[in-house]
């Protein structure tokens, strides 16, 4: 027989601050359980002689705090199972509680009743101490979570869960990618506990250094002019540049003006990639995101979608299409979970066809690029050699045959042919993992570069290139095969 959880919240430090229906479930419990002892509480519960569990020994056991606050669910549920218990947590059950969240989650699964019995939370105290309100917009962070968090500079923030001066250097360093070093913060210990509250304001660059750093710590961050924009600035400068009043050739585009110009910003991002320029790969970046952005920006005025829309669809996507990570379904390697994603991506779209699959690859991609996109979706079906050796005789075959039809002089059938060739070569390229649009890329730069070499070398001889004979451009194109590029001057 299933018992109950009742999670009740000891406020944020000493006794005075319990509220009367959390005080007398603490009175009427048969057996109370605490997530930690490291709460000032514990000293009247002492002296009162209240006897309880503590579960500080999990924090031991896990690696991470989702580690942790997992087993100490389980934990929970498991006892529940055979009596009624109290599950006291710091502050209000309702504010910043991981395991609490687990218990209702898990505990409406499995049928067990989990009720929660409020309690003041260190947010209360905070606002009093610091005279905040509220009501006026404020950001709520949790110092555990913190990295890869967006924050709002324009609100006054307080991070919570800041528990050792470790986490205190995590959070510092992820403030600083908004706020300027010298930015005052307050940092809050023990508020509301008699004899133990401390207010320091110090700037940010000295938040971990404060030596007095414990699980009883909070952050308040006041708000600043932004030194940083984000993807709401983009949004709304997109907005006043097509608005009443913004650049004419901006409000001019629509989807089809714009094509030539994201197809420019994709092979820009791609350079950038190619010539591990880091800077310039951040600049174009933000170009093509100014394209997505415009884009999104001229449906939203038809009436079709906005940016929202985009971002919700592809984050549906990437979670539906990745039941080996979002699923607890495993994927033993990456070709594994390429399949997952086009079964999850048929799924989706209702289509038990694979020829629809390969009908769907948009034409104008390159030749190389969809033709690898083809076979590899094509192979997924089943359709595909078991031998490198097979593709290669493959490759011969197509070689011969074109061949053969060279000698007849019929050009329709010698670019079909060409064409059968050049798609048994990407069926290599594919079957030995290499993507044949970038092998080729590179072949053509590595014949530029030699062919430089060439020219450079024939006019040291005096000579012009089609002053040389053929056997002796040869002559240096095999001295150019050798050569160190490095030292050639692209001038």
């Amino acid at each position: 027989m299933s018992g109950r959880i009742k999670v009740v919240g000891l406020g944020p430090g000493c006794w005075q601050n319990l509220t009367v229906k959390a005080a007398k479930e603490l009175e009427a419990a048969d057996r109370i359980i605490l997530r930690t002892e490291k709460h000032p509480i514990v000293d009247y519960f002492r002296t009162a002689g209240i006897e309880y569990e503590a579960l500080d020994n999990f924090y031991e056991q896990g690696e991470t705090f989702e580690q942790v606050y997992g087993s100490i669910a389980a934990y929970l549920l498991e006892r529940s199972s055979r009596e009624d218990i109290v599950y006291c947590v710091p502050g209000n059950p309702a504010v910043a509680e991981a395991s609490v969240e687990l218990l209702k989650l898990e505990g409406a699964n499995r049928g067990i009743v989990v009720e929660i019995i409020p309690g003041m939370s260190f947010l209360d105290i905070i606002y009093e101490k610091l005279s905040v309100d509220p009501s006026k917009g404020i950001q709520i962070v949790d110092g555990l979570r913190i990295r890869g968090m967006n924050i709002d500079t324009s609100k006054d923030c307080i991070i919570a869960q800041v528990y050792d001066r470790l986490v205190a250097a995590e959070v510092k360093l992820a403030l600083m990618d908004y706020y300027n070093d010298d930015h005052p913060i307050k940092v809050i210990k023990a508020a509301g506990v008699a004899g133990q509250e401390i207010i320091a304001e110090v700037p940010l660059y000295e938040l971990d250094r404060l030596e007095f750093i414990d699980h009883l710590t909070s952050i308040y961050v006041p708000a600043c002019n932004r030194n940083k924009h984000d993807i709401r600035d983009l949004l709304n400068i997109m907005k006043v540049l097509r608005g009443e009043g913004g650049c004419p050739w901006d409000r001019e585009q629509d989807h089809r003006s714009l094509m030539p110009f994201l197809l420019e910003e994709t092979y820009e991002v791609l350079d950038a990639i190619d010539k591990e320029d880091v800077l310039l790969l951040q600049e174009e970046l933000g170009d093509l995101l100014l394209q997505v952005v415009f884009h999104a920006q001229i449906a939203w005025e038809e009436g079709n979608f906005g940016f929202d829309e985009v971002v919700n669809g592809i984050c549906a996507k990437l979670l539906s299409r990745h039941p080996h990570v979002f699923g607890g379904k495993r994927a033993e390697d990456s070709d594994r979970a390429t399949e997952r994603w086009e079964a999850a991506k048929r799924k989706e779209k209702g289509d038990l066809s694979y020829t629809k699959t390969l009908e769907d690859i948009p034409e104008i991609l390159p030749a190389l690029i969809r033709s690898y996109k083809v076979q590899q979706k094509a192979a997924l079906a089943g359709f595909d050699w078991d031998r490198i050796e097979e593709v290669m005789d493959k490759v011969r075959e197509e070689l011969f045959e074109l061949d053969e039809v060279y000698k007849s002089g019929n050009m329709s059938r010698i670019r079909e042919e060409i064409g059968d060739l050049l798609f048994a070569v990407v069926n290599l390229a594919r079957f030995e993992k290499v993507q044949p649009e970038l092998a080729l890329k590179e072949t053509t730069e590595k014949f530029i570069n030699r062919f430089r070499f060439i020219e450079q070398k024939s006019r040291k001889m005096g000579k012009t290139l089609n002053q040389m004979s053929l056997s002796e451009m040869e002559e240096l194109w095999q001295m150019a095969k050798v050569h160190n590029f490095k030292e050639i001057d692209k001038k």
